[in-house]
Protein backbone atom coordinates (compact mmCIF):
# COMPACT_ATOMS: atom_id res chain seq x y z
CA UNK A 1 0.00 0.00 0.00
CA UNK A 2 2.99 2.29 0.44
CA UNK A 3 3.64 2.08 -3.30
CA UNK A 4 0.06 3.10 -4.07
CA UNK A 5 0.27 6.15 -1.83
CA UNK A 6 3.68 7.07 -3.24
CA UNK A 7 2.45 6.82 -6.82
CA UNK A 8 -0.65 8.81 -5.87
CA UNK A 9 1.48 11.60 -4.39
CA UNK A 10 3.61 11.68 -7.54
CA UNK A 11 0.47 11.87 -9.70
CA UNK A 12 -0.92 14.73 -7.62
CA UNK A 13 2.43 16.54 -7.69
CA UNK A 14 2.67 16.27 -11.48
CA UNK A 15 -0.91 17.46 -11.82
CA UNK A 16 -0.33 20.47 -9.59
CA UNK A 17 2.93 21.53 -11.26
CA UNK A 18 1.58 21.19 -14.79
CA UNK A 19 -1.74 22.69 -13.72
CA UNK A 20 -0.02 25.83 -12.49
CA UNK A 21 2.04 26.04 -15.70
CA UNK A 22 -1.00 25.58 -17.94
CA UNK A 23 -3.16 27.94 -15.92
CA UNK A 24 -0.54 30.67 -16.28
CA UNK A 25 -0.72 30.34 -20.07
CA UNK A 26 -4.50 30.82 -20.30
CA UNK A 27 -5.55 34.08 -21.89
CA UNK A 28 -8.98 35.28 -20.89
CA UNK A 29 -10.78 37.30 -23.56
CA UNK A 30 -12.02 40.79 -22.79
CA UNK A 31 -15.01 40.64 -25.13
CA UNK A 32 -18.13 38.81 -24.00
CA UNK A 33 -18.71 37.39 -27.50
CA UNK A 34 -15.49 35.40 -27.25
CA UNK A 35 -16.93 33.26 -24.47
CA UNK A 36 -19.59 31.94 -26.85
CA UNK A 37 -17.06 30.47 -29.30
CA UNK A 38 -15.52 27.04 -28.84
CA UNK A 39 -12.12 28.42 -29.85
CA UNK A 40 -11.89 30.08 -26.46
CA UNK A 41 -12.13 26.78 -24.61
CA UNK A 42 -9.43 24.81 -26.42
CA UNK A 43 -6.78 26.36 -24.17
CA UNK A 44 -8.42 24.65 -21.17
CA UNK A 45 -7.70 21.14 -22.56
CA UNK A 46 -4.28 20.74 -20.92
CA UNK A 47 -5.72 21.99 -17.65
CA UNK A 48 -8.50 19.39 -17.88
CA UNK A 49 -5.86 16.67 -18.13
CA UNK A 50 -4.26 18.00 -14.95
CA UNK A 51 -7.59 17.98 -13.12
CA UNK A 52 -8.24 14.38 -14.19
CA UNK A 53 -4.78 13.32 -13.00
CA UNK A 54 -5.27 15.17 -9.72
CA UNK A 55 -8.55 13.34 -9.04
CA UNK A 56 -7.06 10.01 -10.09
CA UNK A 57 -4.15 10.54 -7.70
CA UNK A 58 -6.43 11.57 -4.86
CA UNK A 59 -8.72 8.57 -5.38
CA UNK A 60 -5.71 6.24 -5.48
CA UNK A 61 -4.37 7.80 -2.29
CA UNK A 62 -7.68 7.34 -0.44
CA UNK A 63 -8.50 3.98 -2.12
CA UNK A 64 -11.86 5.31 -3.26
CA UNK A 65 -14.30 2.90 -4.97
CA UNK A 66 -14.08 4.92 -8.20
CA UNK A 67 -10.27 4.78 -8.33
CA UNK A 68 -10.06 2.51 -11.36
CA UNK A 69 -12.62 4.51 -13.34
CA UNK A 70 -10.77 7.79 -12.78
CA UNK A 71 -7.40 6.19 -13.53
CA UNK A 72 -8.74 4.78 -16.79
CA UNK A 73 -10.47 8.07 -17.64
CA UNK A 74 -7.23 10.00 -17.28
CA UNK A 75 -5.27 7.34 -19.15
CA UNK A 76 -7.59 7.26 -22.13
CA UNK A 77 -7.81 11.04 -22.30
CA UNK A 78 -4.04 11.45 -22.04
CA UNK A 79 -3.32 8.79 -24.65
CA UNK A 80 -5.95 10.01 -27.10
CA UNK A 81 -4.44 13.50 -27.16
CA UNK A 82 -1.21 12.52 -28.98
CA UNK A 83 -3.05 9.92 -31.07
CA UNK A 84 -5.52 12.50 -32.38
CA UNK A 85 -2.65 14.93 -32.86
CA UNK A 86 -0.63 12.40 -34.90
CA UNK A 87 -3.62 11.47 -37.05
CA UNK A 88 -4.20 15.13 -37.90
CA UNK A 89 -7.60 15.43 -36.27
CA UNK A 90 -6.41 18.49 -34.34
CA UNK A 91 -3.26 20.20 -33.16
CA UNK A 92 -2.66 19.51 -29.49
CA UNK A 93 -1.91 22.41 -27.18
CA UNK A 94 -0.16 20.15 -24.67
CA UNK A 95 3.62 20.72 -24.84
CA UNK A 96 5.79 17.75 -25.78
CA UNK A 97 7.35 17.43 -22.30
CA UNK A 98 3.89 17.25 -20.74
CA UNK A 99 2.66 14.83 -23.40
CA UNK A 100 5.50 12.43 -22.65
CA UNK A 101 4.96 12.75 -18.90
CA UNK A 102 1.20 12.26 -19.25
CA UNK A 103 1.69 9.21 -21.50
CA UNK A 104 4.00 7.57 -18.95
CA UNK A 105 1.47 8.30 -16.20
CA UNK A 106 -1.34 7.03 -18.44
CA UNK A 107 0.36 3.68 -19.08
CA UNK A 108 0.92 3.28 -15.34
CA UNK A 109 -2.72 4.23 -14.69
CA UNK A 110 -3.96 1.63 -17.17
CA UNK A 111 -1.78 -1.00 -15.57
CA UNK A 112 -3.12 -0.17 -12.11
CA UNK A 113 -6.74 -0.05 -13.28
CA UNK A 114 -6.71 -3.29 -15.26
CA UNK A 115 -4.40 -5.45 -13.15
CA UNK A 116 -5.70 -4.87 -9.61
CA UNK A 117 -2.12 -4.05 -8.64
CA UNK A 118 -2.97 -2.37 -5.35
CA UNK A 119 -6.13 -4.24 -4.40
CA UNK A 120 -8.53 -1.64 -5.76
CA UNK A 121 -10.40 -4.29 -7.74
CA UNK A 122 -10.28 -4.85 -11.47
CA UNK A 123 -12.19 -2.41 -13.60
CA UNK A 124 -15.31 -3.82 -15.21
CA UNK A 125 -15.87 -3.81 -18.96
CA UNK A 126 -18.73 -1.33 -18.54
CA UNK A 127 -16.60 1.11 -16.56
CA UNK A 128 -13.67 0.71 -18.96
CA UNK A 129 -15.86 1.51 -21.97
CA UNK A 130 -17.49 4.39 -20.11
CA UNK A 131 -14.12 5.90 -19.24
CA UNK A 132 -12.95 5.46 -22.85
CA UNK A 133 -16.06 7.16 -24.23
CA UNK A 134 -15.91 9.97 -21.69
CA UNK A 135 -12.19 10.47 -22.34
CA UNK A 136 -12.89 10.69 -26.07
CA UNK A 137 -15.65 13.23 -25.49
CA UNK A 138 -13.39 15.35 -23.27
CA UNK A 139 -10.60 15.31 -25.86
CA UNK A 140 -12.88 16.18 -28.73
CA UNK A 141 -14.64 18.92 -26.78
CA UNK A 142 -11.47 20.79 -25.88
CA UNK A 143 -9.70 20.28 -29.18
CA UNK A 144 -12.04 19.61 -32.08
CA UNK A 145 -15.34 21.42 -31.61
Amino acid sequence: MKWAKGIAVVFMGIALVFGILFYAKIEYPTEIQSYFRFGTYDQFGPLALCVELLFAGYYLFTVHPKTNFTLALFAFTALLDPIFNLTGLFVSLVPIYATITFCVCAILCLWIAFSNAFGTGKISFFHAMGSFLLGTIVELFFNYF
